[in-house]
């Protein structure tokens, strides 16, 4: 949502990168084209369940964030979860349970922890809400050894100042964000797929998804700003 620019420069970047290290791949973007607020959990939950069964893993990336190390693993994660953008790396992100910007993970894990929770409407928390999912699935999370390039790593195009974010917090959501979601995920995200069209940015092949997510504000009455 409202990330065009990034994605101009994403698409072709990461087609390049991922074809120079032999790594088959399809790149979704997930654009959500409601009036509710963002959601970016139940969006990778919606990339996953339309992703088709010739996809063996998933990697969850945002569009601001750009690897610049070569050495950075985007092979199979079989043996568990692996955080490419780990706190080590990440320019502004360094606690140790930071799960977020770019992580991969086989289907078969991502549907053991059921996906990611769909209450998480506006910015942020739903990632360190996954990482308890992940530890609740028994699973272990893999990060990098060996990169010497530190929080030089990666390159992240976002600008606060230019690009606002929507880190209000109404409603009961500030206690509820807190909370592990025993409930929903992957099997109960709720939404229909507007368009879905094939695109080729400067050469590079995706697939864009508009969105349409569906909210019961009776469970989450802060997916609208009231």
């Amino acid at each position: 949502r409202e990330r065009f620019e990034e994605l101009l420069a994403f698409v072709p970047y990461m087609h390049r990168f991922l074809s120079k290290k032999r790594i088959r791949h399809r790149i979704f973007i997930l654009n959500q084209v409601d009036h509710f607020r963002f959601n970016r959990a139940s969006l990778i939950n919606v990339g996953f369940l339309e992703s088709g069964n010739d996809t063996d893993y998933i990697a969850m990336h945002d569009v601001d964030l750009l690897p610049l190390n070569e050495q950075l693993d985007y092979s199979f994660p079989e043996a568990g979860p692996f955080h490419v953008a780990s706190p080590e790396l990440h320019p502004l992100y360094h606690y140790k349970t930071y799960v977020g910007g770019i992580l991969l993970l086989t289907k078969q894990h991502y549907e053991m922890c059921n996906g990611m929770s769909n209450r998480f409407w506006g910015w942020g928390r739903e990632d360190d809400e996954f990482y308890r999912r992940i530890k609740g699935a028994g699973l272990q999370v893999r990060r990098p050894s060996g990169i010497t390039t530190g929080y030089e790593t990666f390159q992240h195009l976002h600008d606060p100042a230019w690009r606002k974010r929507d880190q209000k917090r109404i409603a009961a959501q500030k206690q509820e964000q807190f909370k592990v979601d025993r409930e929903g995920g992957l099997n109960n995200v709720r939404y229909q797929i507007e368009s879905r069209t094939a695109l080729s940015v400067a050469g590079a092949p995706c697939t864009v998804l508009n969105i349409l997510l569906d909210c019961d504000t009776n469970e989450t009455p802060w997916c609208v700003f009231g």
